[in-house]
């Protein structure tokens, strides 16, 4: 009777090792396959902004966008900040867009951060981290610049400075759109 059930052992065994292996993969590679690179289409976004309104992306279709995921807790988001700033005050004439997406903060947190530093491009809630997972994004800050025709042109982790910023932005509105 016991060497009977010695196949079945087996059998269960390797279920569990090929399930194993299988959850593993998938919590390393989770949807990193599924990660937006230079080229690709900017994922969608649909997200409560600090000012009350419900925005997309596809309201800024056909302008440069340049999508910054931040929160109040990192140094370098922080440090970063009046640079976004200084390319908002400088660029939206043209047409760009600056977007600070905030991760996982209350809006509480946020409006006072805003305020201290006098951002006023628009701050977006992604309260569950909902973008971050369909963006990929790792290291904060992350910055996305999408062109016009809504392709991601470049992708920049970690702090942009201002000589960075301006650059990447110039070279969104030089492409046709």
């Amino acid at each position: 009777m016991g060497k009977a059930r010695r196949p079945v052992q087996i059998i269960v065994l390797l279920c569990i090792v090929v399930l194993g292996a299988y959850a593993i993969n998938s919590a390393v590679l989770g949807r990193g396959n599924d990660k937006p690179v230079v080229g690709s289409k900017s994922p969608a976004v649909k997200l409560l902004g600090l000012d009350g309104k419900v925005h997309t992306l596809d309201e800024y279709k056909g302008k440069a966008i340049v999508i910054n995921f931040w929160a109040t807790w990192c140094t370098y988001c922080v440090n970063e900040m009046p640079a976004l700033q200084q390319q908002w005050e400088k660029w939206r004439d043209s047409g760009v867009i600056v977007l600070g997406i905030n991760t996982g903060e209350d809006k509480m947190t946020v409006t006072n951060f805003t305020q201290q530093l006098g951002t006023d491009f628009p701050i977006l809630f992604d309260t569950d981290n909902e973008a971050v997972r369909d963006y990929g994004v790792v290291p904060m800050p992350t910055t996305f610049f999408v062109d016009k025709k809504g392709k991601i042109a470049s992708i920049q982790q970690g702090e942009l400075n201002l000589k960075t910023l301006n650059e990447q932005i110039k070279q969104l509105v030089q492409t046709e759109g």
